[in-house]
Order: structure tokens, then C-alpha cells, then sequence
């Protein structure tokens, strides 16, 4: 049987201006604990993680390992590296950053800071599905009808059931992911996900069936669904 590690890479280096806080988004309360704090304790406590990489901005680095790391004494996060200008390159210095202490055949999950409510179920079956084939990509299927629009006119309207919103974690074997992530920065190729980028160089993804409760945190109203769905969750732990 192949061994290979489970490496978490947490890219938390957006602005958060849809919040409209005073702080950036991932430092903001959920349940007592500052978003990003809870996102890095789903995989502090899974048996499947041997470590966690966070990207963070430059100028924050110190505040997050005050008062995220070390406040919470989380003892698998292994760096904590700057980000970049976009969420593309925040990536790729965190894959370059693991570069030295990771095999190409080790999983990384790239799971979002301000995304706390993944499950454990999530995780065993993206690590899974990553090992054994190109990628894997948590998501749900889209409940309403989709419009493409183009200068305010309905252009085409896909078929529901072939639509699918994506989550995280999306998760890859390191030497697949990293190479790709150099070869879009190489080739000027832009995306909003690490998924995009395996599928532009022609690998397949893999669907993962997440949950609608696993929620990016990005408005205020986000985070009023966001307590609401962790009580949910932990209620139905405790039965």
C-alpha cells in the first residue's frame, strides 16, 4: 500500500470587502472563535491531516500567529507564508513553500480560511479520490435556474441539472497541482479556482457531494448563516 501525507493548504489572504468590517473577514467572531481559527480546528482535529499551511498577508502574519496559532495552541500548522497579490499566487507561494518537505505524490487540500463548516466525511473521501486520480473538487448542485447574461440580456440558460457550485477543500496530489499552478503563472492563465487550472490542462475532476451548510463566509448575512448552521451541526453531534 502507497503511504502519502494529507497536507492542508489555507489560503486567507482576501481583504474581505464585501463584509464591510473593521478587521479582515477571517478574524471576525464565529461562535467565539475567530472564523479563520475555526477552519484551521476542523483539521487540527482530524486524524486524516499531518500538517496545515496558512497564507496569510504579509502584514498580518504577526497578529495570526498571536492570535490565531498560538492562542489556540494549534500544533499542525507548519508555516505561515505571505500572500499575493491575488488568490492565485497567494497558492502558489504556499505550494512553493511545501515544495521541500512534501513528495509529488502527497494529497494538499486547498480549502478556503473563511469555509469552517467542512466535515470530517468531506475530507476522508477528497483525500481519497485525490490519490487515486487527477483531483477532487467538493460541491453541490445548484438549486435555481442559471441565466447567462450579456449587456443585461439572457443569452442561454443552461440545464439545471448539469450544474454543480464549488466548494472546498479541492484537492490534488502535490506534483500534479504544483506543476500547474507554474505553468499558469508561466502562461498568464487566470482562474478563480485551483480546479480551473487542472482542467485547463486537460486532467478531470472529480465531484465530491459537499454540503449546503459548508458556506464561504464572505457578507454579514453569510456569517448569521453560518451560526445558525454550526448550532445545527453540533446538535447533531450531540445525539
Amino acid at each position: 500500500m502507497v503511504q502519502f501525507k494529507s497536507i492542508v493548504l489555507i489560503p486567507a489572504a482576501g481583504m474581505g470587502k464585501r463584509m464591510g468590517a473593521s478587521i479582515n473577514k477571517q478574524y471576525l467572531q464565529l461562535d467565539g472563535m475567530p472564523i479563520v481559527a475555526r477552519t484551521i480546528s476542523v483539521f487540527e482535529q482530524s486524524p486524516l491531516i499531518d500538517a496545515i499551511y496558512l497564507v496569510i498577508p504579509a502584514d498580518e502574519i504577526p497578529y495570526c500567529r498571536q492570535h490565531v496559532v498560538e492562542a489556540y495552541r494549534f500544533k499542525k500548522v507548519a508555516a505561515i507564508i505571505p500572500g499575493g497579490e491575488e488568490r492565485q499566487n497567494s497558492v502558489l507561494n504556499g505550494l512553493n513553500a511545501m515544495r521541500e518537505y512534501v513528495s509529488d505524490n502527497d494529497v494538499v487540500l486547498i480549502h478556503d480560511g473563511v469555509r469552517p463548516l467542512v466535515t470530517e466525511n468531506m475530507l476522508r473521501v477528497s483525500i481519497t479520490t485525490a490519490s487515486l486520480h487527477d483531483g477532487a473538487v467538493v460541491a453541490v448542485p445548484v438549486k435555481d435556474t442559471i441565466k447567462v447574461v450579456k449587456d443585461g440580456i439572457v443569452c442561454d440558460t443552461p440545464p439545471r441539472e448539469s450544474l454543480w457550485q464549488a466548494q472546498t477543500p479541492q484537492s490534488f496530489r502535490f506534483g500534479i497541482i504544483h506543476a500547474a499552478h507554474l505553468s499558469a503563472e508561466m502562461n498568464g492563465f487566470h482562474c478563480t479556482d485551483d480546479a480551473s487550472i487542472i482542467e485547463h490542462n486537460g486532467g478531470k475532476m472529480h465531484i465530491i457531494r459537499g454540503d449546503y451548510r459548508n458556506i464561504k463566509i464572505t457578507t454579514p448575512e453569510d456569517l448569521i448563516l453560518a451560526e445558525a448552521f454550526l448550532s445545527t451541526m453540533k446538535s447533531e453531534r450531540n445525539q
